[in-house]
């Protein structure tokens, strides 16, 4: 019998736009011991199957129209609602994919893992802090009777998630559910995690149901895979199976548009290009396919520098005591210096909190730098005032890591496209303004007639191509990319890429790629700067970076990267 086994599961949700079908006549089984990987895209299912084994659909809208979910031979579609609470937390856990959402910002750490120990357990408040710390100390969170006593704010990405994990285990389930537990943590610390959830997997014998859009991590820890398109399960088997011989084209187009170290084609493929709209084959030309290398020959006859920047640093005061003095600085940018070619991508790398971001802004003037210099062409930066550096904005833009929060949610995506054109005077009035907004539209290939919705009308992809869209809207010369793509889906990832070096080929465009994932870096990048405490440690071509890396730091960054291939 195996631990959980889902039978012709079907998921609705009722709004006033009508039924829509989340999970249509799904089944798969999980057995003790075992992790299989379900992946697909945002919208495909995954979470909302996950969501449903342990009753945690919203009732109304959600309702489960058919299908069985046995775990252990029980259905627990026939549980009430106070015996699921009983197996939630206890038999089976869950880690979710954001772990700031899912801890209380207003309990320490500590008590958060000991609650679920006193609830399932009955342990007594002394005995269960006890426990608590001990988990952390096993899921490797660094002076665990310290941390205890902290709150979510006052620890980093990884130790929240580590946290996170701490709760999901400490009653010893027998089923693990991991809902995309690593998607926007550092290569390193998904590394970490995810040898401790194997670790911890072993140590318990637990069954692992791991929901992810990353096919590469998936390789490394699934024995089967299930593979989800627009609620229905398209494909299932063996990891290995499923790598070598994939046979519907959706599951193709996932495992062709992630890209890889050791060559890539010009223009990365997608799903698109190995299924149309109705779901049917295409075939992809082996010319599509070929992996393309880059050209560094002549550089300096072809692309003058556009930006020079020299010993910049910019640090933030660390206040302590009544009186709120100054005692010491974190020095997030401490003495970089590098210089960039027009039309070229520098990628920056590494891990969070090396400074890669503050870097960015400072260049931009969003952060004030310390010292050093920053040259775009013939205009040094770092001396404008407050009314020049409003002047040269137009042709200095930034994309956000996270376009919904970057968006006006008040405003429609017309006006947030025409607004920093009327503010710099592009277009003599709203007409041509408006058709230079529906253009862009076109251009990152979304329709004019979207203009008059609102941000959270669309999904994350078209939303980070809005964000792209309004950075163009001033015919920028110089673009950075802050984490443009680190939480789209490989295909929707792939298909922004694919835009970012189209437009910069059309433009003319200067990009810096900051992002942790090095495989996205090393596809979009003509060079590669590795940052390590605010410094770049090391700096090159992509191919000499990535092919022959000279620091110790940046040989461990490549090492932790997911091999993608499956086991045996």
């Amino acid at each position: 019998m195996s631990l959980l086994e889902v039978k012709n599961l079907t998921v609705e949700f009722h709004t006033e736009e009508g039924v829509t079908r989340a999970v249509n006549n799904v089944s798969f089984s999980v057995d003790a011991g075992e992790t299989v990987g379900l992946v697909g895209e945002s919208g495909s299912g995954k979470s909302v199957t996950a969501y449903s084994i342990l009753g945690l659909i919203p009732r109304p809208p959600g309702k489960i129209t058919s299908g069985e979910i046995l775990y252990k031979g029980q259905d627990l579609l026939k549980f009430s609602e106070r015996e699921l609470r009983g197996i939630r937390g206890n038999d089976i856990s869950m880690i979710f994919q954001e772990p700031m959402t899912s801890l209380n910002p207003v309990f320490k750490v500590g008590y958060q893992i000991a609650e679920a120990l006193m609830l399932h357990k009955g342990l007594n408040k002394t005995d269960a802090w006890n426990q608590a710390i001990k988990l952390m100390d096993q899921v490797g969170i660094p002076d665990p009777k310290r941390k205890a006593h902290a709150y979510p704010h006052e620890m980093s990405g990884g130790q929240k998630q580590r946290v996170v994990i701490a709760m999901a285990i400490a009653c010893d389930p027998k089923l693990l559910i991991c809902d995309e537990p690593t998607t926007a943590l550092d290569v390193t610390i998904q590394k970490q995690v995810l040898d401790l959830i194997s670790e911890l997997q072993h140590l318990y014998k637990m069954g692992v149901l791991f929901i992810t859009h990353d096919l590469a991590v998936i390789a490394d820890i699934a024995d089967d895979v299930i593979v989800m398109y627009k609620s229905n399960l398209v494909e299932q088997g063996k990891t290995k199976d499923i790598f070598e011989k994939a046979q519907h084209p959706y599951s193709k187009g996932l495992l062709s548009c992630r890209p890889g170290l050791e060559g890539n084609p010009k223009r990365l493929l997608t799903v698109s290009d190995f299924m149309d709209n109705s779901g049917n084959e295409l075939k992809v030309s082996q010319e599509r396919m070929k992996p393309f290398t880059k050209s560094y020959t002549h550089e300096e006859e072809r692309n003058p520098v556009i930006l020079k920047v020299d010993n910049l640093k910019t640090y933030f005061p660390i206040k302590a005591g009544f009186f709120r003095s100054t005692v010491g600085y974190v020095k997030a940018v401490d003495g970089v210096s590098f210089e960039l070619r027009k039309g070229k991508t520098l990628g920056l790398v590494g891990e969070s909190g090396c400074g890669k971001t503050t870097l960015g802004r400072t260049i931009l003037r969003l952060e004030e730098p310390t010292e050093g210099t920053i040259q775009y062409g013939d205009i040094s930066i770092n001396e404008l005032d407050k009314n020049d550096l409003r002047g040269i904005r137009s042709r200095l833009q930034i994309i956000f890591q996270d376009p919904y929060s970057s968006l006006n949610p008040r405003m429609t995506i017309g006006q947030i496209l025409t607004e920093p054109m009327e503010i710099h005077g592009i277009g003599s009035n709203s007409k041509e303004r408006l058709e230079k907004a529906e253009y862009l539209m076109g251009k990152v290939d979304l329709l004019p007639s979207h203009l008059s919705r609102y941000p959270h009308m669309f999904s994350g992809g078209q939303r980070q191509r809005i964000a792209i869209a309004r950075a163009l809207a001033l015919n920028p010369e110089f673009i950075i990319c802050d984490e443009s793509v680190s939480a789209l889906d490989v295909s929707v990832q792939a298909q922004v890429l694919n835009l970012l070096l189209d437009l910069q080929e059309e433009f003319d465009l200067t990009y810096i790629f900051i992002s942790h994932d090095l495989s996205v870096v090393n596809f979009i990048s003509d060079y590669v700067g590795v940052m390590y405490q605010g410094k770049i440690v090391e700096y090159g071509t992509a191919d000499e970076v990535y092919h022959n890396p000279k620091m110790d730091y940046t040989k461990n960054l490549l090492s932790a990267i997911p091999k993608g291939i499956p086991k045996s």
